[in-house]
């Protein structure tokens, strides 16, 4: 078997990490051409196609993830060694792709992203804001942070905190409810309305809570809130005696196989210990 050129890493990488030949080709200082030509020497190296080539850009083929992280691997190895032959230690460095919901992404992730920085400032956070049930299937995400019952046998995950929903309203509000749409759909709050609400008790419904929130403080209806979205509603009251508070765990999972990836594992240490300070937020308590 000839010896494969290391130096098509680099192309083969910056083309999962910006998703287009284009991008890469811009991020590099190359030409389109020269990027098309080294992904597709390296693919004739290692025995087949390393992406899904569609209409909207490339993106890794779910049997090629460990491809790409053992390249990565290599790529910061390469580093590595380069930085000790001038005296320095190599910093983990790169993209991390984080996967949570509309609502964390706005009011919890944020300060996460800040304190990172300093930590470890050569790492960059790609957030997929979307309420779609754990969806980083298909490499779309590295890391998913969501509030779920139990994770899926492929996930590897931890809990350092738990999300509390509670019924909110304007005060004296009579209690129409509004329903939760879309991937809220398979949420815990859904669950529980299916067992407890009359479904022509339902005015309206999202698949955001950020929307859901909103539409309570117009007067549309009762909402089931995360309590720190709701408490952040100075113009909502909590609403008890229509529905017990209830609490879910906040994970932070990742593909099993992935877990030990180092920038992979410095990002879900740095997250677990973010959501184990703001506990008291997610839990309604602080």
């Amino acid at each position: 078997m000839h010896n494969p050129n290391w130096d098509n890493l680099r192309y083969v990488l910056m083309v999962a990490d910006k998703g287009s030949l284009s991008g890469a080709a811009k991020a590099l200082g190359v030409n389109h051409a020269t990027v098309l030509r080294r992904v597709a020497a390296f693919e004739e190296e290692h025995g087949g196609p390393v992406f899904d080539k569609t209409a909207a850009g490339y993106r890794v083929l779910p049997d090629r993830a460990r491809v790409i992280e053992a390249a990565r691997e290599v790529a910061s190895g390469m580093l590595s060694v380069e930085r000790l032959m001038h005296g320095a230690r190599a910093p983990v460095r790169g993209v991390v792709r984080i996967s949570s919901t509309d609502s964390l992404c706005q009011v919890v992730l944020p300060p996460f992203v800040a304190r990172l920085q300093h930590t470890a400032p050569e790492l960059r956070i790609d957030f997929f804001s979307s309420n779609a049930h754990l969806d980083f299937a298909r490499l779309q995400a590295d890391i998913a942070v969501r509030p779920a019952l139990r994770l899926p046998d492929e996930l590897s995950g931890e809990s350092r905190a738990r999300m509390t929903f509670r019924a909110y309203s304007l005060p004296g509000l009579r209690p129409g409810w509004l329903g939760l749409s879309g991937p809220l759909m398979r949420s815990a709050p859904a669950a529980w309305m299916a067992e407890n609400v009359d479904p022509e008790a339902i005015s309206g419904s999202a698949d955001s809570f950020m929307v859901l929130r909103e539409l309570a403080r117009a007067g549309v209806g009762v909402a089931i809130l995360p309590a720190y979205l709701g408490r952040g509603a100075s113009d909502l009251v909590e609403r008890p005696e229509l529905m017990p508070d209830f609490a879910v765990p906040v994970w932070v999972a990742t593909y099993t196989e992935l877990r030990d990836v180092p920038r992979i594992r410095i990002v879900r240490e740095e997250l677990l210990a973010h959501l184990a300070t703001v506990s008291g937020l997610l839990d309604g308590t602080a």
